[in-house]
């Protein structure tokens, strides 16, 4: 049985395919979150036939996965058929306020407190216990399993949990 090419595919060559190609690329880090859940991808143009650019912003400067995150996009957009040029933009950085609200519902089903609003999160403010809901949580790092996390633990449930940091 023959299968058809990603270029036979009706809507192949849309912005709306492309998108719906980088949807399928995990962040490296937390593989339930897609790089567009996340917000890395700044803007999609089809410049061809085949053919795509793309500006992505890194979490932060410093990430050790950016280049990870970045051969991984263009490898599922090439397995799609395309030819990929991409851009790193730094400027304005990333912030997780351009988080999806699908991927904070993802990272909360996960056991990860998804990020405050940037610039809510002050003294008093309280994170929730995204295994009981809880608010009743007490910081216990600054810094998780990496730098954009916090580790917390309910005081309800006695479980840690980590926090994405708002960036």
């Amino acid at each position: 049985m023959m299968t058809a090419s990603p270029r036979q595919d009706a809507a192949f060559g849309t912005e709306q395919h492309v998108w719906q190609v980088l949807e399928g690329v995990p962040d490296p880090e937390v593989p339930v979150l897609s790089v567009v859940d996340l917000g890395l991808v700044r803007s999609v143009e089809i410049a061809g036939d085949a053919a795509v650019k793309l500006e992505v912003t890194p979490t932060y400067s410093g990430c050790p996965a950016t280049s990870l995150i970045t051969a991984a996009i263009e490898l599922a957009l090439q397995d799609a058929g395309y030819t990929v040029e991409t851009a790193t933009v730094l400027s304005p950085p990333w912030t997780s306020d351009w988080m999806s609200e699908e991927g904070r519902r993802k990272l909360k089903e996960y056991g990860i407190a998804p990020p405050s609003p940037c610039g809510t999160r002050g003294a008093g403010m309280t994170i929730a216990c995204p295994q009981c809901g809880s608010e009743d949580t007490a910081l216990v790092s600054e810094f998780g399993s990496t730098a954009c996390k916090a580790l917390f633990k309910c005081n309800a449930c006695l479980e840690p949990f980590e926090y994405f940091k708002c960036i």
